[in-house]
């Protein structure tokens, strides 16, 4: 049974060092596009967590208000938790058309030059 080498790959960049991970890594470019980032995500994160916890404990401690019937067979935990469904789908939504227009281009930017397109 013969071992046969992989075929070369069709992509020729080259492997970045240690050395020029951590140059990008400090460089303002880089730095920018973590801070853009995270002041996108963590308050949406932060935002979304505190919404949930907000149904949790109404679910449990507002029994009343929740069970209340807001027409026909509809009460307003049932729309709460729909909601829920609602912003999840909304924030992924958001964050991809986000990302696509702030967040990819510079992250492409900063991957071709590591790989030497640039």
């Amino acid at each position: 049974m013969a071992t046969d080498a992989p075929p070369p790959s069709k992509e020729t960049h080259k492997l970045p060092t240690t050395a020029e991970f951590t140059e990008v890594q400090e460089s303002a470019e880089f730095g920018e596009l973590r801070r853009s980032y995270r002041s996108f995500a963590f308050p949406l994160t932060v935002g979304f967590i505190a919404w949930y916890l907000l149904y949790v404990l109404l679910s449990n401690y507002a029994g009343d208000f929740m069970g209340a019937k807001l027409f026909g067979n509809i009460n307003v935990a049932l729309v709460l938790g729909l909601a829920q469904f609602l912003t999840t789908f909304l924030i992924a939504w958001w964050y991809s058309r986000v990302a696509a227009a702030k967040f990819d281009p510079k992250a492409e930017a900063i991957k071709s030059r590591m790989e030497g397109g640039a």
